[in-house]
């Protein structure tokens, strides 16, 4: 049984690694993989998981982002303002869209997207695109993310 049909939850490869090190009979291999795991409605995870064999890398990723997830709002397919997130060098901004847009991002912040259930986005990545750091710099970002509710609920005042 596959962990997809266990959670209920897809995951997405967002990047695969291979490491070598050179021993005395040869090389010895070992990756690492980058998986989002969303739910589709609003819930997100990341994780980052290393092993000698690409599914053992990928299967620990997967368990790490299921204990890492967080919720995001999203209103109408797409987020409630403009957020910017940051970490190392790398910047990332989301930005609503209106509804037919689609999904414009490159593929690390496509995978959070898609995972997180959004249909209408604009992304934007500056500085390094090194994808760990840009998934990061991405959760970071929503994170940040309020809606109108939340805010005036925090402030103590009606809309």
């Amino acid at each position: 049984m596959s962990s997809e049909n266990q959670n209920s939850s897809p995951e997405r490869v967002v990047q695969i690694r291979r490491c070598s090190c050179v021993v005395k009979g040869g090389r010895r291999f070992s990756f690492t993989a980058l998986v989002v795991v969303g739910d589709g409605n609003g819930r997100i995870g990341y994780g980052y998981g290393k092993a000698v064999e690409v599914p053992l890398a990928v299967e620990k990723a997967v368990k790490q982002a299921n204990k890492r997830m967080v919720r995001v709002p999203l209103v109408d397919g797409t987020i409630p303002h403009q957020v910017i997130g940051n970490y190392g060098t790398s910047q990332v901004m989301f930005m609503p869209a209106n509804p037919g847009t689609g999904i414009i991002a490159g593929s690390s912040l496509r995978a959070i997207a898609e995972s997180l259930g959004m249909r209408d986005i604009l992304t934007k990545v500056r500085g390094s695109s090194n994808p760990l750091n840009a998934v990061k710099a991405a959760f970071a970002a929503l994170e940040k993310l309020r809606t109108r509710e939340d805010v005036a609920r925090l402030r103590g005042v009606k809309i």
